[in-house]
């Protein structure tokens, strides 16, 4: 993220980490108060964030420091000469940082799909299996329930696995007996170990896994033939997922590219929907 302020050095150094909620919220109050946190005890800094002083130490710990000491005298060599609290800071808020983190998500997809051909190949594979199975748990259920719900309206079979369990398994063997040639998991962090069991399971049965995961080293990746990564962003308490959402509408797109009578299906779900008065204008 562009910017010298104190709050975008301090966003240039958590970026890269996987923290956790509580260590999240340590970094949004050292954000807020960007220009006196390097004078702030651990004491202090604690109660800022509403957290035990041994959850600053272990966030310090975190970040590759020895201690919160060691991260504060870090903190103070960057600031310029002169600084001390209460220094005003122009850089942009916490909320405006979390957006501008997500664009620069989206630059970056943009420039990973100047090669459509990964692409192209997913959406192939996708069309081809009957059914179709989507795999998302946790974090990621929502962007499998979205896939699924587009999905649905131009592939004739669309199942989504959005639950976890025992049963899990079951309906990827009930999947694969009905047909069923590929899967396509939505994979985001934290990564349930019960994802990545089930993409070894599906490849057993012989399905073939197409991924989108939030990175190329995600845990899913040594269970995918074909991972298409999109970062999420990470600079609120919760992660958001912009660039997976739009990248799971590309490979709708190459799927329907790749579906005889898509552009068919389309239209005449649109004639029902205006038959029944599903939507109002």
């Amino acid at each position: 993220m562009s910017g010298s302020g104190p709050a975008a050095r301090l966003q240039r150094l958590f970026e890269g980490h996987r923290l956790t909620p509580t260590q999240r919220r340590i970094a949004h109050s050292m954000v807020r108060r960007a220009g006196d946190v390097p004078f702030l005890s651990s004491v202090e800094l604690a109660e800022l964030a509403g957290v035990s002083q041994p959850s600053v130490t272990r966030f310090a710990v975190a970040l590759g420091f020895d201690g919160y000491p060691a991260l504060r005298k870090h903190l103070r060599e960057l600031a310029p000469a002169g600084a001390g609290p209460g220094e005003g800071d122009d850089a942009p808020n916490e909320y405006q940082q979390a957006v501008l983190g997500e664009m620069e998500n989206l630059r970056h997809l943009a420039e990973l799909l100047a090669d459509p051909g990964p692409i192209e190949h997913a959406g192939r594979l996708l069309a081809a299996s009957r059914p179709l199975p989507v795999l998302g748990l946790r974090a990621a259920s929502s962007q499998a329930r979205g896939f699924g719900y587009f999905a649905a309206k131009v592939h004739p079979d669309v199942r989504v696995l959005d639950e976890g369990g025992s049963m899990l398994q079951d309906r990827i063997d009930a999947a694969r007996r009905a047909g069923a040639t590929a899967l396509i998991c939505f994979a985001l962090p934290r990564h349930p170990k019960e994802v990545v069991d089930a993409l070894a399971y599906a490849r057993e049965q012989g399905l073939t896994v197409v991924s989108v995961a939030d990175s190329a080293f995600a845990p899913v990746a040594g269970h995918s033939d074909l991972l298409i990564p999109a970062a999420v962003g990470t600079g609120l308490a919760f992660d958001t997922a912009c660039a997976p959402m739009l990248l799971g509408r590309v490979l709708l797109e190459a799927m329907c590219d790749a579906l005889p009578g898509a552009q068919a299906r389309l239209e005449e779900f649109d004639a029902r929907a205006a038959a029944r008065g599903l939507f109002v204008e």
